[in-house]
């Protein structure tokens, strides 16, 4: 139903491009030659980025860097960059490196080549920086993964406690204390690794000072810092409500302004931040986040008490109810982000974006599956009416004390397993206690008595009488706890992939990108490499250049190079075009020699579509090859 609904919304149409910023075009375009030298380089990105110390590195024909301004936001524009040259370049390829931090917090970069005068008969080397660094941005990501998986067990477990009130809370602490750790230290250590990630370089310069100053100034760092703040505030809330029997209401209304600013740290830094519809998709996010934590988070408070702890029946009711309040919102809000995060149907497929969210939907679908399959665990072990379950949760939230040590289906409040993770809500409870269950824990409402006159003090611990399990509740036991455990897990699977994809170009801004290139009319060159082997050690690639590579007139530059990457001399190069579509060809480039590498200026191509390039190399007087490499041809 997730899958279908989003497909539907995705035929409602595109928009403006939604988070990562996608470069627009560039000038000198990609691929160009010009007569003479630019005064300046200029970028322009699809939405506002941030520039670093070292956003543009330009190397000349001989890969020695030229000596540049400081790169600049053009004419006030927050999409436009640009970088001023020296007066005189020289003649030659030169490849132009750069790196920009996208609105939404996340790096981006890459390269091109411009060439004054004639390209050069040499290959233009990256530097390493264009590049993003392996270790950090591997680090990086486990410190996010490990933020999600904090911030699900501390609201998860924290709303489990609230909202699900379970009699013995004392095994859950080990997930709040967990959780919080986690999450405070995963961020203390994003914060660090800011600079580095940014900038590309190694996990050494976490503690550069001047990465640390920017990171500062910077609204994701901004972020990280109001998430510790905020989790300190959310330690001390914790410590005082753990000395009551039950939340107080004024504790329940703090934590949840905790919980929604600790996800407003997330929505005001990623993609929702950036893009179309700011206010709608950061609430979505925060909708999205929390929903997520207290669905995601609740399965492994569960399990821990099907472990070491029963588990009443109404604690059951509720979570239940919880979880499917926690799908519907998780179902609406991934439609509303899918939508502006892809915006066409290819996009679904052709897209990273699209392949990443299609494995997440399947993964929650598995997860659905397995809430659906624990529920099922719980019905056939229990099969009283609905309003016995009614009237024990009525009587434990009024808090009526009981003998202490009633057996279980007495009291009216059996403890029983629960499982029912993604389910609505979950079947009524028995009137003996369910598979797993060793009889109710010591609470006013469950069997237990307050001390008398202490006004809200912990309840006794009497030891309630226990029923030995028969065969067929010990197998239904152990069955809910695998299929709980294995919800768990795929949760840790869907929170992964939450990661990746918050990390990924959308599919939205990428389509916008190239439209918006086609509609300036830029000319990007098309470049192919075509490899050859003439025998006896005479092999290399021939490099072709058909600049603006459409419809009409082009310019062709070829450059022969050997086996180790060298510019090699050759007695002849022949290139032709055919178009098997449309019977059309072989068109000869009639390329000439010009002293390093052989051109044309006079290349007509005048239909889109598929085009053969056939490339005839003479490496010697009797000895050539011929292969043939297809070209796309754009209107």
């Amino acid at each position: 139903m997730l899958l279908g609904t989003v497909l539907v919304l995705l035929l409602l149409g595109g928009g403006p491009a939604s988070a990562h910023a996608a470069l627009r075009g560039t000038d000198p375009a990609d691929g160009s030659v010009v007569k003479t030298s630019p005064r300046a380089i200029t970028l322009t990105f699809t939405e506002s980025v941030g520039l670093l110390d070292d956003s543009f590195r330009v190397l000349d024909p001989d890969n020695q860097r030229v000596r540049t301004g400081k790169a600049a936001h053009a004419e006030g524009r927050a999409d436009t960059v640009s970088v001023a040259l020296p007066e005189k370049l020289g003649t030659g390829t030169f490849t132009v490196a750069w790196r920009v931090v996208s609105e939404d917090s996340h790096p981006v970069s890459g390269a091109f080549t411009f060439s004054v005068g004639e390209p050069s008969a040499t290959r233009a080397v990256l530097p390493s920086g264009a590049d993003d660094n392996p270790v950090t941005d591997g680090l990086y990501n486990i410190g996010r993964d490990l933020a999600y998986i904090g911030a699900a067990l501390l609201i998860g477990a924290a709303a489990f406690v609230a909202l699900c009130r379970p009699p013995d809370r004392r095994p859950l602490r080990a997930l709040l204390i967990g959780g919080g750790w986690a999450l405070a230290g995963s961020t203390v250590f994003l914060f660090f690794l800011r600079g580095p990630y940014e900038a590309g370089t190694g996990p050494a310069g976490m503690f550069d000072p001047s990465g640390l100053t920017r990171t500062l100034s910077s609204r994701p760092g901004l972020a990280l810092l109001a998430r510790l703040v905020l989790l300190a505030a959310a330690a001390v809330l914790l410590l005082r409500q753990s000395r009551r029997e039950t939340p107080s209401r004024a504790g329940l209304a703090t934590g949840a302004a905790l919980a929604v600013g600790l996800a407003l740290t997330w929505a005001g830094a990623e993609h929702a931040s950036a893009g179309i519809q700011v206010p709608a998709a950061m609430t979505s996010s925060v909708l999205h986040l929390l929903a997520m934590a207290v669905w995601m988070g609740g399965l492994p408070a569960l399990l821990l008490l099907l472990h070491r702890a029963s588990v009443p029946s109404t604690v059951v009711i509720r979570f239940s109810r919880l979880a499917g309040a926690s799908v519907a919102v998780l179902v609406a809000t991934g439609v509303y982000q899918s939508w502006r995060g892809l915006g066409s149907w290819s996009a679904l497929t052709d897209t990273t974006y699209g392949r990443l969210l299609l494995a997440k939907l399947a993964a929650v679908a598995v997860l659905l599956a397995a809430g659906a399959l624990s529920r099922r665990t719980v019905r056939r072990g229990t099969a009283v009416p609905a309003t016995t379950a009614q009237a024990a949760e009525a009587r434990e939230e009024s808090r009526v004390p009981e003998p202490a040590g009633v057996v279980a289906g007495v009291s009216g409040s059996a403890s029983v397993p629960a499982g029912a993770a993604g389910t609505s809500e979950a079947s009524a409870p028995g009137a003996d206690p369910a598979p797993g269950e060793d009889g109710p824990a010591a609470d006013p409402a469950e069997g237990g008595s307050a001390a008398p006159g202490d006004g809200g003090s912990a309840p006794a611990d009497p030891t309630p009488r226990r029923r030995p399990l028969s065969p067929a509740e010990d197998t239904r036991r152990r069955a809910l706890r695998r299929s709980v455990l294995f919800e768990v897990a795929v949760s840790v699977v869907v929170l992964l992939l939450t990661t990746i994809l918050t990390g990924t170009l959308p599919g939205r801004a990428a389509a916008e990108a190239a439209a918006a290139e086609q509609s300036a009319g830029l000319p990007v060159a098309s470049v192919t490499i075509i490899p050859f082997d003439a025998g006896l050690g005479m092999r290399g690639t021939v490099q072709v250049t058909l600049d603006p590579g459409r419809v009409g007139d082009n310019n062709v530059q070829a450059v022969v190079y050997g086996p180790d990457g060298g510019f090699v001399s050759i007695p002849e190069l022949r290139l032709s075009f055919t178009l098997p579509s449309q019977d059309i060809g072989p068109l000869d480039a009639k390329l000439i020699d010009r002293g390093g590498y052989w051109a044309s200026d006079g290349l007509s191509l005048p239909i889109p579509g598929t085009w053969e390039m056939k490339a005839t190399v003479r490496v010697t007087d009797t000895d050539q090859v011929s292969e043939t490499k297809p070209v796309e041809i754009v209107r």
